[in-house]
């Protein structure tokens, strides 16, 4: 019979990327996925699956405070872009941790490991709940804060953007504009220090002039050359381009 799995993870792309690695490997069904960490506690609660795979660093609740809200823990595969937390993903007993983006090769593995655990028990749900309260203070101790909005200077005014709006950031004529709802605003900090700045599980330096929000992609076009088309959904649908130096790593991450 095939394992059920529930697939947890704030990035669209990521998530359904997973998805369908999952599901090509024959041996998976996905019972259900979700990008909010409530609704997952709600699922989990509900209908426990034979394994989870789970992101860890999420807005509003980490993976390991999701996992301290559940009665009866999942077997657990983590999966994220920070391999700092690697060693207290093992620490609360992880069948495997995946960095992203996930490999077919490392997924294997991982669902080799998750057999071997249904058949071998869990540790006691006491010891992990102890462990999980650990790793949780732990982790909103040490995870990096980045910003939520973004000011636009407009003579002596400021107006504010949430970057969950802005669909990407461009630079012309040495000045930097960052665009939401189909307007450009102009922004104090350069492509470069924007790159530093956005967490990068959301924005991707794409060119050496543009960054964009991965959640605003609706398609992904090889051209010749080795660059990329982005279509993006804007209501204009809006078309970037990745640069060919630039195209293997982004594939590798958004595209199977």
């Amino acid at each position: 019979m095939k394992m059920r799995a529930y697939l947890v993870d704030d990035e669209p792309l990521a998530l359904e990327r997973l998805r369908r690695l999952l599901q090509n490997t024959g041996r998976v069904e996905v019972i259900g996925f979700t990008t909010k960490p409530e609704e997952a506690i709600a699922a989990l609660t509900e209908n426990p699956p034979d394994v989870c795979f789970l992101d860890i660093q999420m807005p509003r609740l980490t993976g390991f405070e999701v996992l301290a809200k559940l009665s009866n823990q999942p077997i657990v595969v983590f999966t994220t872009a920070y391999d700092q937390y690697a060693l207290k993903a093992f620490g609360v007993s992880a069948a495997d941790y995946l960095l992203k983006p996930v490999e077919p090769e490392t997924l294997t593995r991982a669902l080799n490991q998750v057999e071997r655990l249904r058949g071998d028990g869990l540790p006691a749900q006491q010891d992990i709940q102890i462990l999980l309260r650990r790793l949780a203070d732990s982790l909103r101790e040490s995870k990096p804060e980045f910003p939520r909005r973004i000011a636009s200077r407009l003579g002596d005014r400021l107006w504010f953007l949430d970057l969950d709006r802005v669909s990407h950031f461009y630079a012309e004529d040495k000045l930097t504009y960052a665009v939401s709802e189909g307007k450009a605003y102009f922004v104090d900090p350069t492509i470069a220090e924007l790159e530093k700045k956005l967490d990068p599980s959301q924005f991707s330096r794409i060119h050496r002039g543009t960054v964009v929000n991965l959640a605003w992609i609706k398609e992904v076009t090889s051209l010749p050359g080795g660059a990329l088309n982005i279509r993006l959904k804007d209501g204009k649908s809006t078309d970037l381009t990745v640069a060919r130096d630039r195209a293997r790593a982004f594939k590798a991450r958004v595209v199977l």
